[in-house]
């Protein structure tokens, strides 16, 4: 077993995407293109994402969930990566119109897609309906009250479309040890139904009465418990919780969501696809749910977050005595919120020496008028660090550009993909006139 990477040593093989190797100059390469040259040619910031990598690790969920697995694209959506996860063979999991346009644009065809949100819209819901949206999981009564109008066969303004195919978000009062802004399996939670409180059983009640009227389908339950969990115990444990709830019902489909975490710095560890999708499996089979059951997920974060790095600028190296050294660059917490919201940690490495040791202790910071504008607290570079090099922050592929913002007017960041020695552009940078394209003078 290789040893884990010390804090000085070079940037861990595992926290860099699947193609990443070492040419004879010493430079990081992605998919063939040489990231330095990448940098000084599109220019920064910049998101790269190395597409085989995105390619396999959809293989690899397919693979271990089967089909109905759902790519979670609240983690990183674009036209492109819309089409690659369908084009592998996943299912979509839009969570908003505007993700649910972005499918359709993408070509998903309707039924590809699960639809999901704790305040969908009426517009929304007849958008998913004309658009015959595979799954629809419901997450309120008010929501019932939407669908039980929308599906009224004399007051519906839809032309005859498929009954819609439902499943009911339920909480099972499981929590993980993760940021509580991500926690979502405990009771106190503004997603889903209840099973302790009974609020589960009745609105399972309620959407059997519009199934017995012909307007809907329950296809089966969701449980989501929260997002970067590193643990396989809580998934089981909510299993167990939600057979006693499922197995009566006699239901085709029980979706377990996404949540599976992946390490962000060295240290870190998570479990595989493979061994989640397992773990589930067995406790599923323990708790007696039926083997004819469906039982898939939704994975996001782990796709795409190792899939993706960051390159930046340098454009400040600010030395305060007795304190720190600050590394300034062109980006921010524009082009990655995390840290500001969860604290959450990333590496930093120099793309042109990529096999060096880190023994500077730096804190890379952005360019917004913000004091909490931190990309990492506590990082590490070369020696050699200067002004005008390019600075790379690994496993950005989930929840940056996803998150990205225009605060302090700052455009934002091209995304490309590469693969087979060329990069193309997904996703083009913003220019400054973008900025005013949606005022009105």
């Amino acid at each position: 077993m290789t040893p884990e990477p010390g804090p000085t040593d070079p940037v861990g093989r595992r926290l860099l995407p699947e193609t990443a190797a070492v040419d004879a100059r010493g430079h990081l390469t992605v998919g063939g293109v040489d990231i330095v040259e990448l940098a000084q040619e599109r220019g920064t910031p910049l998101f790269v994402y190395d597409e085989e990598h995105l390619r396999s690790r959809c293989r690899e969920a397919l693979s271990a969930w089967g089909d109905g697995v759902a790519y979670a694209t609240k983690a990183f959506l674009c036209l492109a990566m819309a089409r690659l996860a369908h084009e592998e063979g996943l299912c979509l999991d839009v969570s908003t119109g505007g993700e649910l346009h972005v499918a359709l644009a993408a070509g998903v065809p309707g039924h590809r897609l699960v639809l999901h949100g704790n305040n969908k819209s009426t517009l929304e819901l007849a958008a998913a309906l004309q658009a015959g949206v595979g799954r629809i999981v419901v997450d309120s009564f008010d929501e019932v009250d939407r669908l039980e109008r929308l599906t009224d066969p004399d007051g519906s303004p839809l032309d005859g479309p498929p009954r819609p195919r439902v499943l009911v978000r339920v909480t099972p009062g499981v929590e993980v040890h993760t940021h509580e802004f991500v926690r979502t399996g405990q009771l106190d939670s503004k997603f889903g139904f209840g099973v302790a409180s009974g609020d589960a059983a009745e609105a399972i009640a309620r959407l059997r009465a519009l199934e017995r009227a012909g307007r809907i389908e329950l296809a089966g339950v969701h449980a989501h418990l929260g997002s970067q969990v590193f643990a396989l115990a809580p998934f089981a444990e909510a299993v167990d919780v939600l057979a006693t709830f499922v197995a009566p019902l006699g239901l085709p489909e029980l979706v377990v969501g996404g949540g599976l975490g992946v390490p962000y710095v060295a240290g870190e560890q998570a479990p595989s696809m493979a061994e989640w999708a397992s773990s589930v499996r067995e406790a599923c089979s323990a708790a007696g749910v039926a083997a004819s059951v469906r039982v898939t997920a939704e994975p996001g974060r782990s796709i795409v977050a190792t899939a993706g790095l960051t390159l930046y600028t340098v454009g400040t190296v600010k030395e305060v005595p007795g304190f720190r050294t600050y590394v300034a660059v062109d980006g921010g917490m524009s082009d990655n919120p995390r840290p500001v919201l969860y604290g959450s940690g990333y590496e930093t490495f120099l793309p042109r020496a990529v096999g060096a040791g880190r023994p500077r202790a730096i804190r890379l910071v952005g360019k917004h008028c913000e004091t909490g504008d931190v990309v990492v607290s506590e990082g590490r570079v070369p020696a050699d660090l200067v002004v005008g090099d390019v600075v790379a922050t690994p496993v950005t592929g989930a929840y940056g550009y996803s998150m990205a913002s225009n605060y302090n007017k700052v455009p934002r960041p091209e995304v490309v993909f590469v693969a087979g020695g060329r990069a193309r552009t997904v996703v083009r940078r913003e220019t400054l006139d973008d900025l005013v394209r949606l005022d009105v003078p």
